[in-house]
């Protein structure tokens, strides 16, 4: 199942498979999609199913074994896509929060004014301006994260892909995230959510694609889902399940049903 609209189609994957050297299998198989400017994407799958993969060859980060993936800008320019890693420390750069901001920046051609007044409405946008002056480090798990978004911004990113974002964060982090999500979807930024976690953000959705085993099995809106038997098919938890007592607070392999 596949969404269409008549939104620009910022990039398309086409019959696309990657197999990594001496693997005895590829690890994604015929994948066929398009990412529409304005889209809110929620990409989820088992473990093991390609989702990260999927990511680096979304990215440019990796060559497809065969097919072809096109990006295209609204104007006829290449699309820039930004990643927001799950392991946040590491994509930090500079010592404060605005050197880190800084850091894509620091060779363009950019006049200094220009700069200026983008460092301080990203800043303000991701709610970091009072905390410019701090060292990035010391930021809490989901304030990375809106740093590491801050920075994308900088470089006006067409695309920002998540890759777990709600991973090791407390309820205020992931509240934090979700928040960050809903205002980029407010401000028609085009993003890709990868996760396992359906329930902390498939409401902002527009589309969900499903991967199992390398294949793309899913992708249309997220009601569909949630309404038949897509997910318990492959393992996925439906976030819908309803709590009613203590004893339905632990996970078990009905939740899928």
């Amino acid at each position: 199942m596949t969404i269409h609209n008549a939104s620009h189609a910022l990039i398309e994957l086409i019959d696309v498979t990657k197999q990594f050297p001496g693997a005895a299998q590829p690890v994604l198989q015929g994948i066929s999609f398009s990412v529409l400017s304005g889209d809110c994407i929620v990409i989820s799958g088992p473990n093991g199913s390609g989702k990260t993969v999927l990511m680096t060859l979304i990215a440019g980060l990796e060559a497809p074994s065969s097919g072809a993936i096109v990006r295209t800008g609204s104007s006829g320019s290449d699309v820039r896509v930004g990643l927001v890693f799950q392991e946040a420390d590491a994509q930090i750069l500079g010592d404060t929060v605005e050197e880190d901001v800084l850091f894509g920046v620091r060779n363009s051609k950019l006049s200094k004014d220009t700069v200026a007044c983008r460092l301080e409405t990203v800043l303000k946008q991701m709610g970091l301006y009072e905390k410019r002056h701090a060292p990035a480090r010391s930021l809490s798990g989901g304030e990375k994260r809106r740093l590491a978004v801050a920075g994308i911004l900088m470089m006006e990113a067409d695309v920002i892909i998540f890759d777990e974002p709600f991973a090791n964060l407390d309820f205020a982090g992931v509240t934090q995230v979700t928040a960050m999500i809903a205002q980029l979807k407010q401000n028609w930024k085009t993003v890709i959510v990868l996760t396992h976690e359906l329930e902390k953000v498939l409401a902002l959705a527009n589309r969900l694609i499903i991967l199992h085993k390398g294949r793309l099995v899913y992708d249309a809106a997220p009601e569909e889902a949630l309404s038949g038997t897509i997910l318990a098919q492959y393992g996925i938890r439906n976030p819908l399940c309803a709590y009613r007592e203590l004893a339905d607070l632990v996970w078990t392999a009905d939740d899928c049903r």
